[in-house]
């Protein structure tokens, strides 16, 4: 199959475009449609990984349903079948990867849970012995499992460029004291609930991130949610910390990069179709760990 980098539908209003999701203006709601792009080192490279955008909407979808009990989320329909009638030209570049969304005012912080050592937060411990201003004791490594999960909020990058830990009362100071201490309890608690069920999978969810936004409902969870983009997942069966664990992302893509020594400036080189295939297997695999059920490309 062809992977799709990009989607045309005419004279729908696009409202922008990200390293992976393309977004709508539908009547008074948003369209989300997740393409196959894929990006590394904050480049969107030349390859995309084809039905990688399918994989992370259906996980997605799996994540709203199972967690709608702690936080209600954007969600309208997946079904393109039922999106408005002016839709339906484009069917076939929305089936599947697209989702039909309720305008939110985004909060502007990403809210990022973090039960293991890893990634930036590893980098902060090996500084500082903490993360986002919390102190954690000493002798952790790389992969280490923290004494509990904790809020570690970033701010969240508008130009693509990479987003900056924060602590606990700058988040207060940008969105005032009540907001800062739901947004934490919805993300310990939406993390925490995730986690059980990883675990009964064999997996561990090392941290994730979320963004929620306010309607004149509440507050809701929008964007994607617990995908291999926004998650560290790994393999609990081969968990050693001291170093980076292999995860359920795009490791594989990563270490090429590394491999050809790419000096990660624009413009972003290409993907040999091996390193596409196996991180098209690896996202797979991850749908299929996490929901119990096989997804069709």
């Amino acid at each position: 199959m062809t992977a799709l980098l990009t989607t045309d539908l005419g004279s729908i209003s696009l409202i922008g475009r990200g390293k992976v999701r393309d977004l709508y203006a539908v009547g008074d709601n948003l369209l989300l449609v997740a393409t196959d792009r894929i990006s590394a080192f904050d480049h969107v490279l030349a390859t995309g990984i084809p039905g990688k955008g399918k994989i992370l909407t259906q996980i997605s979808l799996f994540w709203f349903e199972l967690l709608s009990e702690i936080v209600p989320n954007h969600l309208i329909t997946a079904d393109v079948s039922k999106f408005p009638a002016e839709l339906a030209p484009y069917a076939d570049q929305l089936e599947g990867r697209s989702m039909l969304v309720k305008r939110a005012t985004m909060f502007p912080v990403e809210c990022v849970a973090r039960g293991y050592l890893a990634g930036s937060g590893w980098k902060e411990y090996k500084a500082e012995h903490s993360v986002c201003g919390i102190a954690l004791p000493g002798g952790l490594e790389d992969g280490s499992r923290l004494p509990e999960p904790i809020f570690t909020p970033a701010t969240k990058s508008q130009d693509g460029s990479h987003d900056e830990n924060i602590s606990f009362e700058a988040v207060e100071k940008v969105i005032g004291v009540a907001d800062a201490a739901e947004l934490r309890r919805l993300t310990l608690a939406i993390y925490a609930k995730a986690t059980a069920h990883a675990e009964s999978r064999g997996l561990i969810l090392a941290d994730t991130k979320f963004e929620f936004g306010r309607t004149a409902d509440g507050i809701l969870l929008a964007d994607e949610v617990l995908t291999p983009d926004s998650s560290r997942f790994w393999d609990a069966a081969n968990w050693k910390p001291g170093g980076a664990q292999p995860s359920f992302d795009k490791q594989f893509v990563r270490d090429y990069l590394e491999s050809i020594r790419w000096n990660k400036q624009a413009p972003a080189p290409a993907l040999p179709a091996d390193v596409a295939e196996r991180t098209q297997a690896k996202y797979l695999e991850a749908f299929r760990l996490l929901t119990g059920r096989s997804l069709s490309l």
